[in-house]
């Protein structure tokens, strides 16, 4: 089994999409670590407010099989894809890390860690040990070292 930390966010019947996402994502991998959700504002385009959140799942799925069950549970939840990346969207799950796999084309690990606090946040909250894939570095010395901490709000759905 693999751990594989996945990010998931909502801007659409946010809580009623996040508390599916877990739920959906339960039924497909057994138990979840779950991170604190947070509200952060929408970033690229002008919308709603996002929840944010970090799952932990152990898998056997390598990480192109495992993108294609998060992305039906996606579509499952009534995702839909259009030409412009920044848009609203009911569910949204990015395969963040599996494992120490570090390899760039498949992205992983997932550059967003280190460039969002929505990201890097949640998993610093239920990793803080763990290090970045390649890295050497843990997710909390990371946050404590990120500069832009000032958009996250935590909230309890």
């Amino acid at each position: 089994m693999t751990r594989a930390w996945i990010s998931a966010g909502s801007n659409v019947d946010r809580e009623l999409n996040v508390r599916r996402a877990i739920r959906n994502l339960r039924q497909a991998f057994g138990e979840l670590v779950i991170s604190p959700v947070y509200r952060t504002p929408a970033q690229g385009f002008e919308g709603d407010d996002f929840l944010n959140l970090v799952i932990g799942v152990d898998t056997e799925l390598d990480p192109e099989e495992l993108r294609k069950r998060l992305r039906d549970i996606e579509d499952r939840q009534g995702r839909v894809r259009g030409e412009n990346k920044f848009a609203s969207r009911t569910l949204d799950l990015d395969l963040l890390t599996w494992g120490d796999l570090v390899d760039e084309a498949q992205g992983i690990p997932r550059d967003e860690i280190l460039k969002y606090a929505f990201v890097l946040k949640p998993l610093a909250d239920v990793a803080p040990e763990e290090c970045y894939p390649g890295r050497g570095e843990t997710y909390a010395r990371l946050w404590a070292d990120f500069p832009h901490k000032d958009k996250l709000l935590p909230v309890t759905i």
